[in-house]
């Protein structure tokens, strides 16, 4: 069993840590990623079932990155390791890159979109990202000290793949596009791209410039680990504030944003709107629909009633809401392929979306690189992107409301009053979403609120998410003010964010 010290690193499918001095003291030490990179070559050894083995490592734009890349090199080498470093790379890439070039296993040294004083690891091998039994197995042996074993020395070369991947991406867009000049198929096309100062920045640079985009107005494309401009986050309104006015103010055809590693994307049409979230959704499942009718699109547990009837009516597929937790959507869309239903998508409101036909690879520059394509096809037939939004119904008011709990074990707390408010829904014959997955949906008819909320337990920390969405004006505070008469009888909750 981990220790409460080691524990501390496991965050669902990935380690995080802090890795630089900052408001909280450094825990992701050079010994600490030794420990945990030694136990990822003996993990990778056992699961593999081989000892020669070869593992490539990346990194965002972090501060702390060069210290950790080389600590983690250093303790593969130590393990007998053949290292391909492929320095500032996304984090898709590195998975690519066991298929690419090909080696075992890859390490992202990354904390995504958290802040700069923060770092972690993520790992993969050629099957996809490490599940969370794979990431307690793996910190069992850091905390044991136990590593591989190696009757020599590894070794280390430097490795440029994020050239293979941007390759990867042009082709992808050349051959969906299908442009008369083919090589050149964003002739003609303005496209602003946003990094906030993570590794995104290839994707302007790499990508689309050299099919004939014009990408001026795009902004923070320079590694930056201080993140100085914004956070690097599609979910963070100062973000998608930030290259939304970039967009409109160069008269861009789209504009796109990514977080700092790149697994996630977002998008603004040409009127400067944001594409996140339910929109997002929406245009990522017409595209994994076409080719795939009646096709089921996995979301997570937040998603609205408009975008349900959406893929439901207008698209013709099936919507099957699930938990939160990118890798949650991504393993039930698996489970229902194995079981012979069609899933080309999963997706989260987040801005992770992963695609069948990409190796349900949570990749925010392939969900943008079929955006562009649809773009692209859609300006063939006189069509804009926007038109394939028009028939979302959008909520006139939606919140969210984070509610700590301040109980030490607030896993069993929060389970307690879920239990408690279930009982509570079925007393005051509220309706229960009949496709809940994960916490509690509770629907409100017209004179009710004309709308739902769901509250569930934070996959990670110790608080519960309150969601809260309406089509009428006012609606929200009528259902908040509902639930907030349950809530006041539960003592391990604090109440104030839900009056502020």
């Amino acid at each position: 069993m981990l220790t409460k010290e080691w524990k501390q690193f496991k965050s669902g499918t990935d380690i995080r840590g802090v890795a630089s001095e900052g408001p909280d003291p450094v825990n992701l030490t050079d010994e600490v990623v030794e420990r945990i990179a030694g136990g990822f070559a003996l993990w990778l050894s056992n699961h593999l079932q081989k000892e020669s083995l070869s593992v490539a490592v990346g990194h965002d734009s972090r501060i702390s990155a060069p210290r950790i890349s080389a600590a983690v090199i250093r303790a593969l080498t130590g393990c007998g390791v053949h290292v391909l470093d492929c320095g500032l790379a996304s984090t898709p890439s590195m998975f690519m890159a066991t298929l690419d070039i090909p080696c075992d296993g890859a390490i992202q040294i990354t904390a995504s979109h958290h802040p700069y004083n923060r770092n972690g690891l993520k790992f993969f091998t050629k099957t996809g990202g490490l599940d969370a039994p794979d990431i307690e197995a793996l910190l069992l042996y850091a905390q044991e000290a136990k590593k591989l074993q190696a009757a020599a020395p590894g070794s280390a070369e430097k490795n440029d793949h994020m050239k293979i991947y941007s390759a990867h991406l042009r082709n992808v867009i050349k051959k969906g596009v299908n442009a008369e000049d083919y090589d050149y198929p964003l002739q003609g096309f303005h496209i602003v791209v946003d990094a906030g100062n993570g590794a995104g920045g290839f994707y302007a640079y790499d990508v689309l410039e050299p099919l004939g985009a014009n990408i001026n107005g795009s902004q923070f494309l320079e590694p930056d680990g201080m993140f100085p401009n914004h956070v690097p986050n599609p979910e963070n309104q100062q973000a998608m504030d930030s290259v939304c006015t970039a967009t409109a103010m160069a008269g861009a055809d789209l504009g796109v944003i990514f977080d700092t590693d790149v697994d996630r994307g977002g998008a603004v049409d040409r009127q400067g709107r944001e594409i996140n979230r339910n929109r997002l959704v929406a245009i990522a499942s017409a595209i994994a629909l076409e080719g795939n009718s009646g096709g089921t699109i996995v979301t997570d547990s937040i998603t609205s009633n408009g975008l349900k009837q959406y893929i439901e009516t207008t698209l013709g597929g099936v919507h099957h809401r699930f938990k939160r937790g990118y890798k949650n959507v991504i393993n039930e869309a698996i489970r229902l392929n194995d079981e012979g239903i069609n899933c080309p998508l999963a997706i989260e409101t987040s801005g992770h979306a992963a695609l069948r036909e990409n190796y349900f690879l949570d990749d925010g520059a392939y969900l943008v690189t079929k955006i562009i394509i649809k773009m692209a096809v859609l300006r063939k037939e006189g069509k804009s992107l926007e038109s394939l939004l028009e028939p979302l119904a959008e909520p006139k008011e939606a919140v969210e409301i984070r509610l700590p709990i301040t109980q030490e074990a607030f896993r069993e707390c929060g389970e307690g009053i879920l239990s408690q408010l279930e009982q509570y829904a079925k007393e005051h014959n509220w309706q229960i979403a009949p496709d809940n997955r994960e916490g509690l949906r509770i629907s409100f008819g017209k004179s009710e609120g004309d709308g739902w909320f769901l509250l569930r337990l934070s996959v990670h920390d110790p608080i519960m998410p309150l969601n809260i969405e309406s089509d009428t004006q006012g609606g929200t505070k009528q259902i908040r003010d509902k639930l907030a008469e349950f809530l006041k009888t539960c003592g391990s909750l604090n109440l104030e964010p839900l009056f502020a």
